[in-house]
């Protein structure tokens, strides 16, 4: 079998997280613009803080209420995987792991909304590093104990794709929304949809 693993991103390639901040933020273009000034912090933050503050700060930032951060933690259980997701999952024979930008409640509280058993569910809170730094991506491949060649990323967000390719993991972007590539890095599938990943075993 050509992977022992698969590492999945969450809050993008697996659940469809854009409807509740656009619901929350009001529109689709107010969500976009403070989810990216979301992203804008997060990668630029490299060690934790509280996924909370960052969220926070990234409204005050676009001009929006801090209390949609407030608004955005009542509402974590009305995420949603994307359709696809489950039965593709359970068709993929190998250890499935997740690696999350968030806190370890709300890594948790989502990864059980995908409604699929993972082997491991890691988080910045609980390794201490925001994607795309390597010490994410390192950590769990050593909780896997798998090697990075053998270990396909999902990738929902672009920056996961430079980011899993640098530690020498291959990258399936499930590309959803149609985001621009973040540096030069290509994944090696590029895919709208969850459906081909169970067919790479």
């Amino acid at each position: 079998m050509r992977y022992e693993a698969v590492v999945f991103d969450l809050l993008t390639a697996l659940i469809d997280s854009w409807s509740l901040w656009n619901d929350v933020a009001g529109s689709a273009d107010n969500g976009m613009k403070w989810r990216r000034r979301y992203l804008e912090i997060t990668y630029g933050c490299g060690t934790y803080r509280p996924y909370e503050t960052l969220v926070r700060e990234a409204a005050y930032d676009t001009g929006f209420p801090e209390t949609f951060s407030d608004e955005l933690a009542l509402r974590w259980g009305e995420l949603k995987p994307w359709p696809e997701a489950p039965a593709v999952l359970r068709k993929i024979p190998v250890p499935l792991a997740v690696a999350t930008n968030c806190s370890v409640a709300k890594g948790e509280q989502a990864a059980a909304l995908v409604g699929v058993p993972f082997n491991l569910v890691e988080t910045a809170e609980s390794i201490g590093f925001y994607k795309p730094r390597p010490e994410v991506y390192r950590a769990v491949l050593d909780k896997l104990g798998t090697k990075p060649e053998r270990t396909l990323f999902v990738a929902g967000s672009a920056s996961d794709v430079p980011g899993a390719r640098a530690v020498g993991m291959p990258v399936y972007w499930h590309n959803r929304v149609g985001l621009p590539p973040r540096d030069d890095a290509r994944p090696d599938f590029l895919e709208k949809s969850l459906e081909p990943l169970a067919g790479l075993f």
